[in-house]
């Protein structure tokens, strides 16, 4: 939860509660504490129910729209049937992703003989090798 803070921080904000809420620091933590049982008793509560509701176990996680239908709303013949019609356009998708990687590497290595694979040989240049180019990756512009 604090990850991004360090102990100056943490010690400032700790000195500005005491500050702001001074003797009565220690009632506003307890009540905070308090609201923190109640909120995750509530919840715990609510998939109890929810589990005595539908006959199966759910946990927390499972509340998730998608996790919810997956497992408790659909069998798994209906699951490959709502699949079955677009595992094909996934494939053709797939195997278009696949080519396009394959020639934008043919075309990176033509225009850069530095980047080409070890498995293909490189021409000798009779000289000083040239000053490879800087690779920009997806990752690199996010």
């Amino acid at each position: 939860m604090f990850d991004n803070l360090n102990w100056w921080e943490i010690g400032a904000l700790l000195l500005l509660a005491l500050l702001i809420f001074g003797d009565r620091l220690p009632a506003v933590i307890g009540d905070g504490l308090r609201m923190v049982r109640n909120l995750r008793r509530m919840a715990t509560n609510a998939t109890t129910d929810l589990s005595r509701e539908l006959g199966t176990d759910i946990q927390l996680q499972d509340l998730h729209p998608k996790a919810f239908v997956r497992k408790h709303l659909l069998s798994e013949e209906d699951e490959a049937a709502i699949r079955k019609p677009l595992q094909g356009v996934y494939d053709n998708l797939r195997a278009d992703v696949t080519s396009v990687h394959e020639e934008l590497k043919d075309v990176a290595t033509a225009v850069d003989p530095a980047s080409r694979p070890a498995s293909r040989p490189v021409q000798a240049t009779g000289g000083a090798s040239p000053a490879p180019t800087p690779r920009i990756s997806y990752d690199d512009a996010t």
